[in-house]
């Protein structure tokens, strides 16, 4: 494991160096794999490391030299080098080969989540707010980024020690349930809302829309209904309850299909009364000014510039999408007392949180606790039945385009549950395709890129986690507790050995940015080097103590892969 040879290298660099060993091992990092030739393990850039402690006027690479030249190889170490500023590290291969399977057998799901490396980020509570769909419309494609950027990043925090709350703050208040209460007597109808809730909601948000257009009246009868609302008429709350408790029972469906749960349905209405109080705050503070028309406006400029002014009330009263979204952020400090708090929406709302923050400032809360996650819009996704809008249907045309696949595949299995499969392998691919770039990046779908079977898919991954279980299934030689794997010393061994080490490294990465992408980069190097590993290391034929170390190797390849594709969010299959 990386954390016993980080641990050698740096006792023996600091006692050269002068400086704590454990300050040494933060800088220590491994050395990506190089597909044409065996590179060292570990490499020390020595500039940083060494400022103050050396000969100013020595170049890097001098400065390398000089500290390699003192250093001494050992059981461990057996070559040092430099390269590049850097003093290069080669550990025992076959000591290599033996520590990594041993942690990796050893750890099982935590392996590379509790390293040393990892060992100095503060165990924090962490809320993640994601998803957020607007209660009373279908779970449309646009949040499909947010639901699983959302679980991924939850996820994540929680694979490190983190307490994770998982809040999906759905938008269930504001003007647009004025229009649908409004639009419901005159469009909607009771049996079809049963049959079909989402649907007919939708349907009826549709019509109204288009008769709010053209009829002011209406526009004014669902002001009129919003306000009964905050006000809790009892015939208007009843109705909206109803929407609103239909919606959610369709949503976990879709959740279901995502293998995503929440912790926490929170809204935007549970925050309706609390808003007041924010405004009464702001008010108190003297930040809360009036304009003309009578709507409550903040100043977030320095100078009185009136476009820096934003609206947190309206006129009649009736509070905001912002005020309420304050509300909700105060009220989590209190109650959760959090490390910290992340939001993940589409870009076109950084401004909002910008502004957000700011005032959550003005008020003297610890805004510096709060995170927006932007991300970008996916563009040209669509299905059979044209262009896309609901998520449903890009859920089931993947699991369709995947059984056909399976289905004209000559290696595909029989299998118990082939649409269950194929929605998995599905998912993997639209999750890998999505998280392949910069998460505030627009990116162009493309089905036929995203379910191939080779190249950097989701589909590949699935297809080489299973590939290995099958190797266990037909293989599995039972007990691996005294396995002998000084036998493992091909060139693709070695090379997945150098791989594994960098695991925590990569999750670290992941943490400091909250990007998948180096996450699943990392996965389709592992992917690609088991492949490999899988072509040249014939389990059959082989010796039983050499069929037994490449039997250990390659199970413990595919529990990395496993977990490490859980925290993308992706369900692993066992069989395709």
């Amino acid at each position: 494991m990386a954390c016993l040879f980080r641990r050698a290298i740096a006792e023996q660099v600091s006692r050269v160096v002068g400086l704590p060993s454990e300050t040494v091992a933060q800088s220590i990092r491994v050395i990506p794999v190089h597909r044409k030739h065996e590179s060292p393990d570990f490499q020390l850039f020595v500039n940083s490391l060494l400022d103050g402690h050396s000969d100013p006027t020595s170049n890097i690479h001098e400065k390398a030299e000089k500290l390699a030249k003192k250093l001494t190889r050992d059981s461990v170490i057996s070559e040092i080098g430099v390269a590049r500023g850097a003093v290069t590290f080669k550990v025992n291969r076959e000591l290599l080969t033996k520590a990594v399977l041993h942690k990796i057998s050893q750890d099982g799901q935590s392996y590379g989540l509790n390293t040393e490396l990892l060992s100095v980020l503060p165990k924090r509570k962490t809320i993640v707010e994601y998803s957020s769909p607007n209660i009373a419309k279908k779970f449309h494609v646009g949040h499909l980024r947010s639901t699983i950027i959302g679980n991924f990043i939850a996820n994540l925090k929680e694979a490190v020690g983190n307490e994770v709350i998982r809040i999906n703050y759905l938008g269930d208040w504001g003007l647009q349930f004025g229009l649908l209460g409004t639009g419901f007597s005159t469009f909607g109808c009771e049996k079809e809302l049963e049959a079909n809730p989402l649907q007919h909601l939708f349907d009826v948000y549709v019509k109204i829309n288009e008769a709010a257009e053209k009829d002011d009246a209406i526009r004014s009868s669902a002001k009129e209904f919003l306000k009964k609302l905050e006000e809790g008429h009892p015939q208007v709350l009843s109705l909206w309850t109803h929407f609103r408790d239909l919606s959610i029972q369709e949503y976990a469906k879709v959740y279901k299909r995502l293998g995503v749960h929440f912790d926490d349905y929170s809204g935007e209405s549970f925050y309706k009364e609390k808003s007041q109080e924010v405004l009464q705050l702001l008010k108190n503070k003297g930040i809360l000014k009036t304009t003309e028309n009578g709507t409550g406006v903040i100043d977030l400029s320095e100078g009185q510039d009136f476009s820096s002014y934003k609206a947190v009330v309206r006129s009649d009263g009736t509070s905001l999408y912002i005020t309420r979204d304050l509300a909700a952020a105060i009220d989590r400090m209190d109650t959760y007392r959090f490390g910290e708090m992340i939001y993940v929406t589409d870009k076109s709302q950084q401004t909002h949180f910008q502004q957000m923050f700011k005032i959550l400032e003005i008020l003297g809360k610890d805004a510096g606790r709060c995170y927006h996650v932007p991300f970008g819009l996916v563009k040209g996704m669509k299905t059979r039945k044209g262009d896309v809008i609901f998520l449903e249907d890009v859920l089931d045309e993947a699991r369709a385009r995947m059984l056909q696949n399976m289905a004209a595949a000559e290696t595909s299995k029989e299998l118990e549950d082939p649409a269950g499969t194929a929605e998995k392998i599905g998912i993997a691919a639209l999750i890998v395709q999505d998280f392949k770039g910069p998460l505030l990046s627009d990116y162009q779908f493309d089905w036929d890129r995203a379910l191939q079977s080779y190249g950097d898919t989701g589909v590949f991954l699935q297809y080489t986690h299973a590939r290995l279980n099958s190797l266990q299934a037909l293989c599995d030689m039972g007990d691996y507790t005294d396995t002998d794997t000084s036998c493992l010393q091909e060139p693709s061994v070695i090379s997945t050995m150098q791989h594994l080490l960098r695991y925590d490294e990569v999750v670290l990465k992941c943490l400091e940015d909250l990007q998948p992408r180096y996450l699943v980069t990392y996965l389709m190097g592992l992917g690609h080097l088991a492949s490999v590993a899988h072509r040249t290391l014939p389990v059959k034929g082989s010796t039983p103590e050499v069929a037994l170390a490449r039997l250990l190797f390659f199970r413990n390849v595919q529990k990395v892969l496993g977990n490490a594709m859980k925290i993308l969010g992706i369900m692993p299959v066992t069989n395709m």
